[in-house]
């Protein structure tokens, strides 16, 4: 390695300047790790090493043993060639091969210059060829937009979240513009928006009832405004819960239109009049979601005129949380004969809302209707209306009627909330909803933990945009599929080798092992660990081969979880990372790690080898 004599002028230099070297020479390390590296090459205990510890240093950073090791196999006299190069590419990445690739990746990643002329490759180049963004295990197709984008929106899966302006409890703590922007960012496409009377004229945004603090609507909408097309370019959808009187949802309606102008979609798309446009149809475009009185048909015929003052009253049954509709929804499922009793109590509920105008008029393909079951549903619902069914009932329908959920989700968008008595803001699995095909399963984004964990890495694919066109088992009634039953599938089979970590958050004890989880379909469910490596965060090697039988690859999920074993039975979380099976490069890959809330914890990372057939 070459370096500057200056580094070493004065003979020693102490851990600050080893880690500030390190990095010069492009190094990624964590500063605890140098610290202890550094403290074993200190010979003399003084805090401070000679030219020759520091290349000691070096090489337990830069040279990675099972690296090392790969590359030894592929190469002779130390140089691996173009020819071997792209042997290793073939045989071991999987990489689709074109004639210019291997002397690319030498171009790109061999730093000696005597070797790049001669066509070869050094131990620094492979190095720096295989910690680099082409041997991570996301692949890079799915880090842009790649799917079909010119389906009708209820064929995809839409990244969803559950009250979206609060950013710690539902009960007690701040309401925060932040939720939404931060939402945004993350690529959020489905926004929730409680509206109540404020005071001076002014809507507010908080969760009724409680004690979380009020921000105004207009501010809500400005901040929405900015953000909304940042992370992607596909629709947003605000889903107004709306607890206003008419005259403040006038000043909605307005604030809607002053504030976004044209990209609040209030007019129909010409090429759509009965089906449900495409997000490509859609680009640019805010959606509103609310009550909304009459046809699509009649709102047109009012564009343009004056609709100040006029008030419109529907009937509707009061859909107080879900725990309310629990009973009914015994009833909905497997009473269908018993419904005189009945029928009063549902009357009891009845009650008039009053919608103002303008505001239903700038609902168009997202209509907020109540789910009355599956069969009604078949009968009346319209192309543009969609249900929001609660967690509880949601579960209930999915585990005993899936095809018929599936049936549904094919033809109307259906949104899923958590139930009221997560007061704390903790989320459901949102893979069982994903399972039916349900579009927008709205998470509490301000909540970090495995239902997050699957919502970020499901939607890192097709390019992070928050739309992921739904795998046709999904789309096509024929196949008649059941996320419960297993029909005669071609399974795909899974091979991980776990190799090793490297660089691991560091603990008191430092004992790491790792787990690798499946989410799925349920009988593809299913979680695998390692054993523990004794005292070493630094580079645990493990080598465990790890084999799953995944019968729908195209709705599973792979979790890696390195975790620090403090007692036996007890673990302590380090870092996770999650994505789509069919998102996983093949070959010797490496696995970033993220935090609890979602932070990059580089350079920690996991090391494996992936194998299977698509």
């Amino acid at each position: 390695i070459e370096m500057n004599s200056e580094d070493f002028r004065a003979g020693k230099i102490s851990v600050e300047k080893t880690a500030k070297l390190l990095e010069k020479l492009n190094i990624r390390c964590d500063g605890n790790h140098v610290k202890c590296v550094f403290k074993e090459n200190d010979t003399h205990r003084n805090g401070k090493i000679t030219i020759e510890e520091f290349r000691r240093i070096y090489r337990n950073f830069a040279y990675r043993e099972e690296v090392v090791e790969i590359f030894n196999t592929y190469s002779s006299n130390r140089k691996m060639s173009e020819q071997n190069l792209i042997k290793f590419l073939k045989q071991e990445q999987y990489v689709q091969m074109s004639d210019t690739i291997a002397s690319e990746i030498i171009q790109k990643y061999e730093p000696i210059k005597e070797a790049k002329k001669q066509h070869q490759m050094t131990i620094e180049g492979f190095i720096r060829y295989m910690n680099s963004d082409d041997c991570l295990l996301f692949k890079k197709d799915c880090t842009h937009v790649y799917h079909d984008m010119t389906r009708p929106l209820n064929d995809y899966f839409i990244s969803t979240s559950h009250n979206t302006y609060l950013i710690s409890g539902q009960l007690i703590g701040p309401s925060d513009l932040w939720g939404y922007a931060s939402a945004l960012v993350k690529g959020c496409r489905c926004l929730e928006i409680d509206c109540w009377d404020g005071s001076q004229n002014e809507p507010v945004v908080y969760h009724g009832h409680t004690l979380t603090s009020k921000i105004l609507f207009k501010t809500v909408i400005q901040v929405i405004n900015k953000y909304a097309f940042m992370a992607s370019d596909y629709p947003v959808v605000l889903s107004l819960e709306n607890h206003c009187s008419p005259q403040q949802q006038e000043i909605m309606a307005n604030n809607l239109q002053s504030i976004l102008g044209n990209t609040l979609l209030s007019d129909i798309l010409e090429k759509f009049p009965d089906v449900l446009p495409s997000p490509e149809a859609l680009k640019f475009k805010i959606l509103v979601k609310n009550k909304k009185i009459g046809t699509i048909k009649e709102t047109i015929e009012r564009l343009g005129r004056d609709k100040h003052g006029q008030i419109l009253e529907c009937e509707e049954e009061e859909e107080e949380e879900e725990d309310e509709i629990e009973d009914y929804s015994k009833e909905l499922i497997s009473l269908p004969i018993i419904k005189e009793s009945k029928e009063k109590e549902v009357e009891e509920k009845i009650r008039k809302i009053k919608i103002a105008l303008e505001l239903s008029d700038l609902v168009i393909y997202t209509k907020a209707e109540k789910f009355k079951g599956f069969h009604h549903a078949q009968l009346y619902q319209k192309f543009n209306e969609n249900n929001s069914i609660g967690e509880l009932l949601a579960r209930k329908l999915s585990k005993q009627k899936a095809r018929e959920f599936i049936s549904h989700t094919n033809n109307f968008i259906t949104r899923i909330y958590p139930k009221a008595s997560r007061t704390d803001s903790s989320n459901y699995i949102p893979q069982e909803f994903w399972n039916v095909g349900c579009q927008m399963v709205a998470l509490n984004f301000q909540t970090p933990g495995l239902p997050m964990d699957l919502q970020n890495g499901k939607f890192l694919d097709n390019g992070g945009c928050g739309y992921l066109l739904k795998p046709e088992i999904l789309r096509n009634p024929k196949l008649n599929f059941s996320p419960n039953e297993l029909k005669e599938y071609n399974p795909t089979i899974l091979s991980i080798r776990l190799i090793s970590g490297f660089q691991l958050p560091p603990t008191n004890r430092n004992d790491p092992l790792v787990l690798i989880e499946i989410y799925g379909i349920p009988d593809d469910q299913t979680k695998q660990q390692t054993h523990v490596v004794r005292k070493n965060a630094f580079s645990p090697r493990w080598n465990e081969t790890f084999t799953f039988t995944i019968h729908a690859p195209e709705m599973a999920l792979v979790r890696f979880v390195a975790e620090n074993q403090v007692t036996i039975g007890s673990n302590e979380f380090l870092g996770q990372y999650t994505l789509p099976l069919l998102c996983m490069d093949k070959g010797y890959r490496t696995i970033p790690l993220f935090s609890k809330t979602g932070d990059n914890l580089d350079p920690a990372s996991l090391f494996v080898y992936v194998w299977y057939h698509e």
